[in-house]
Protein backbone atom coordinates (compact mmCIF):
# COMPACT_ATOMS: atom_id res chain seq x y z
CA UNK A 1 0.00 0.00 0.00
CA UNK A 2 1.26 3.45 -0.86
CA UNK A 3 2.19 5.86 1.89
CA UNK A 4 -0.19 8.74 2.46
CA UNK A 5 1.19 12.24 2.97
CA UNK A 6 -0.69 15.38 4.05
CA UNK A 7 -0.80 19.14 3.57
CA UNK A 8 -1.50 21.87 6.11
CA UNK A 9 -4.75 22.50 4.20
CA UNK A 10 -5.86 18.93 5.11
CA UNK A 11 -5.50 17.27 1.72
CA UNK A 12 -3.95 13.83 1.51
CA UNK A 13 -1.88 12.49 -1.33
CA UNK A 14 -0.84 8.94 -2.18
CA UNK A 15 1.80 8.47 -4.86
CA UNK A 16 2.16 5.57 -7.27
CA UNK A 17 4.97 6.20 -9.74
CA UNK A 18 4.29 9.66 -11.20
CA UNK A 19 0.56 9.68 -10.38
CA UNK A 20 -0.83 11.10 -7.15
CA UNK A 21 -4.27 10.23 -5.79
CA UNK A 22 -5.69 13.18 -3.84
CA UNK A 23 -8.50 13.66 -1.33
CA UNK A 24 -9.26 15.36 1.96
CA UNK A 25 -8.18 14.04 5.33
CA UNK A 26 -10.37 12.40 7.91
CA UNK A 27 -9.91 15.54 10.05
CA UNK A 28 -11.19 17.73 7.21
CA UNK A 29 -14.31 15.65 6.61
CA UNK A 30 -15.03 15.64 10.37
CA UNK A 31 -14.80 19.44 10.44
CA UNK A 32 -17.07 19.78 7.41
CA UNK A 33 -19.77 17.41 8.60
CA UNK A 34 -22.15 15.69 6.20
CA UNK A 35 -20.89 16.22 2.66
CA UNK A 36 -23.68 16.74 0.13
CA UNK A 37 -21.81 17.73 -3.06
CA UNK A 38 -18.32 17.56 -4.53
CA UNK A 39 -17.29 19.67 -7.54
CA UNK A 40 -14.32 17.95 -9.17
CA UNK A 41 -11.88 19.29 -11.76
CA UNK A 42 -12.10 18.29 -15.40
CA UNK A 43 -9.85 15.53 -16.70
CA UNK A 44 -7.03 17.19 -18.65
CA UNK A 45 -6.96 20.30 -16.46
CA UNK A 46 -3.46 21.40 -15.48
CA UNK A 47 -3.08 22.55 -11.89
CA UNK A 48 -0.28 24.31 -10.10
CA UNK A 49 0.46 23.56 -6.47
CA UNK A 50 -2.11 25.29 -4.20
CA UNK A 51 -4.54 26.00 -7.09
CA UNK A 52 -8.22 25.49 -6.33
CA UNK A 53 -8.72 21.87 -7.33
CA UNK A 54 -12.23 21.05 -6.12
CA UNK A 55 -15.06 22.31 -3.96
CA UNK A 56 -16.68 20.31 -1.19
CA UNK A 57 -20.11 21.35 0.04
CA UNK A 58 -21.43 20.12 3.35
CA UNK A 59 -24.49 20.93 5.38
CA UNK A 60 -22.26 23.43 7.24
CA UNK A 61 -20.22 25.16 4.54
CA UNK A 62 -18.51 25.03 1.16
CA UNK A 63 -14.74 24.60 1.18
CA UNK A 64 -12.08 24.76 -1.47
CA UNK A 65 -9.73 21.84 -1.90
CA UNK A 66 -6.25 22.74 -3.11
CA UNK A 67 -3.84 20.84 -5.33
CA UNK A 68 -1.06 19.51 -3.08
CA UNK A 69 1.31 19.33 -6.06
CA UNK A 70 1.39 20.56 -9.65
CA UNK A 71 0.14 18.23 -12.32
CA UNK A 72 -2.48 17.27 -14.85
CA UNK A 73 -5.79 15.71 -13.81
CA UNK A 74 -5.79 12.24 -15.38
CA UNK A 75 -8.80 10.76 -13.59
CA UNK A 76 -11.64 11.85 -11.32
CA UNK A 77 -13.72 9.83 -8.88
CA UNK A 78 -17.04 9.83 -10.77
CA UNK A 79 -18.70 7.95 -7.91
CA UNK A 80 -18.72 11.13 -5.81
CA UNK A 81 -21.28 12.77 -8.13
CA UNK A 82 -23.93 10.31 -6.94
CA UNK A 83 -22.40 9.37 -3.59
CA UNK A 84 -20.67 12.43 -2.06
CA UNK A 85 -21.04 10.82 1.38
CA UNK A 86 -18.19 8.48 0.42
CA UNK A 87 -15.92 11.35 1.43
CA UNK A 88 -17.34 11.05 4.96
CA UNK A 89 -17.44 7.27 5.00
CA UNK A 90 -14.00 6.62 3.54
CA UNK A 91 -12.10 9.91 3.15
CA UNK A 92 -8.66 8.38 2.67
CA UNK A 93 -9.71 5.49 0.46
CA UNK A 94 -12.96 5.35 -1.57
CA UNK A 95 -13.58 9.09 -1.09
CA UNK A 96 -10.60 10.19 -3.20
CA UNK A 97 -11.19 13.18 -5.51
CA UNK A 98 -8.81 12.92 -8.44
CA UNK A 99 -5.54 11.59 -9.75
CA UNK A 100 -2.81 13.96 -10.90
CA UNK A 101 0.14 13.19 -13.14
CA UNK A 102 2.84 14.95 -11.12
CA UNK A 103 4.79 17.57 -13.06
CA UNK A 104 7.20 18.74 -10.32
CA UNK A 105 8.39 16.07 -7.89
CA UNK A 106 10.38 18.65 -5.90
CA UNK A 107 7.05 19.81 -4.42
CA UNK A 108 6.64 16.49 -2.63
CA UNK A 109 9.16 17.65 -0.01
CA UNK A 110 6.57 20.06 1.41
CA UNK A 111 4.23 17.24 2.46
CA UNK A 112 3.90 15.76 5.96
CA UNK A 113 3.87 12.09 6.87
CA UNK A 114 1.09 10.77 9.13
CA UNK A 115 3.00 11.45 12.37
CA UNK A 116 3.90 15.00 11.38
CA UNK A 117 0.30 15.64 10.31
CA UNK A 118 -0.99 14.34 13.65
CA UNK A 119 1.43 16.67 15.46
CA UNK A 120 0.25 19.55 13.25
CA UNK A 121 -3.39 18.80 14.13
CA UNK A 122 -2.54 18.98 17.82
CA UNK A 123 -1.24 22.54 17.33
CA UNK A 124 -4.50 23.76 15.73
CA UNK A 125 -7.14 22.09 17.93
Amino acid sequence: MATISYTKEHEWISIDGDVATVGISNHAQEQLGEIVFVDLPDVGKTLSKNDDMAVVESVKAASDVYAPVSGEVVEINDTLADEPAQVNDSPEDKGWFCKLKISDTSELGDLMDADAYQSFLETIT
